[in-house]
């Protein structure tokens, strides 16, 4: 159906048009076989392009030095034909010309003008160079990578939720969503050293600190991506971070390291997450608590003074991998100054 359309087109078009999308597709596939996207077979078929164009500009060349030097006889050429059989026979009985009334006369042959071969391919370059442009730089457009990149999430909105009575009795408690807004920055995935990566979950929520009756503030955000999970918590008891860890020595936890983060003290250990399998399936409302993927946390105190609480960032994987420490504490440091009241 294609060829039949392009046989249709008169020659000065159709040409022409060859000639700029052979040149086009065939510079194009040699620039990606070169720079190692094709191979060699993709080197061949942007060679098959180039030839097949040398061809039709040599047809087209061919065709513009025919047109210059043919021609059709001309009218003077005419009468002096017809002048030369007269004289060639001049016994011949030549009966007089009367001349046909001006009604009856034939009106002079018009001459048709021929188009003009070079208007006909410039217009047909301008209309498909677009075309040729398109093809080119159809990768390279941020527009099309733009539309294939999932939207970013957001955090729940936190209007109708009510907190417990801990937090308005807590100085500075700060609300689970407050904490997701805050960890749910532009560049959380440049932080976690995966810029291609898109959350695809964030939430946050008000909770209390197990054991304590709901009378202390432990909020807590989660951002979700395909390589890492955070989770962002604090906890506002008495508990310092010195006291944490001697706790530290009578726990699991291992890799532990003291740091300072923006002037306060704060600290690094490992430990596995926990992981709770619900089978609704069988009547039962809950499962055994198994052992998770091994997690990096950062404790952070919350004031510089140590006087008890403290903020703590967890990253982790399915895979069992997290990032290096640098990476929790470059996260820390652009997190913790965004917090209201911290």
């Amino acid at each position: 159906m294609l060829g039949f359309l392009l046989r249709l087109l008169p020659f000065w078009v159709r040409e022409p048009l060859f000639i700029l999308v052979g040149a086009v597709f065939g510079v194009r596939i040699l620039y990606l076989a070169a720079t190692g996207d094709g191979g060699w077979a993709a080197a061949g078929i942007g060679l098959v392009f180039l030839v097949f164009t040398a061809v039709r500009v040599h047809t087209v060349v061919r065709a513009l030095r025919a047109r210059r030097s043919g021609g059709g006889p001309s009218d003077a050429d005419a009468n002096a034909d017809a002048d030369a059989n007269a004289v060639a026979a001049p016994d011949a009985a030549v009966p007089p010309r009367t001349p046909a009334p001006a009604a009856q006369r034939p009106a002079p042959a018009v001459r048709e003008k021929e188009p003009n071969a070079w208007g006909q391919a410039f217009a047909a370059v301008a209309v498909f160079a677009a075309l040729g442009a398109a093809v080119w730089l159809a990768p390279h457009l941020s527009s099309a990578e733009a539309d294939s990149t999932p939207p970013a999430v957001s955090c729940p909105s936190g209007a109708d939720e009510e907190v417990p009575s801990a937090y308005p009795k807590t100085p500075a408690a700060v609300t689970g969503g407050e904490l997701c807004e805050a960890l749910n920055r532009p560049d959380l995935a440049q932080l976690l050293r995966t810029p291609g990566e898109t959350a695809t979950s964030a939430s946050g929520t008000s909770n209390t600190a197990p054991l304590t009756d709901g009378k202390v503030a432990q909020p807590e955000a989660e951002v979700r991506f395909d390589t890492y999970t955070v989770n962002f918590s604090a906890t506002y008891n008495k508990l310092s971070i010195a006291q944490y860890v001697d706790l530290m020595k009578f726990g699991q936890e291992t890799d532990v390291r003291r740091v300072t983060v923006l002037g306060r003290p704060a600290v690094l250990a490992s430990d596995h997450t926990m992981r709770i399998e619900i089978d609704l399936g069988s009547g039962a409302s809950g499962g055994p608590v198994e052992q998770g993927p091994l997690a990096r946390t950062l404790s952070v105190a919350l004031d510089s003074g140590d006087r008890g609480g403290y903020y703590d960032i967890t990253v982790w994987s399915t895979s069992g991998a997290f990032p290096d420490d640098g990476v929790l504490l470059d996260l820390a440091e652009k997190v913790l100054p965004t917090l209201p009241r911290s």
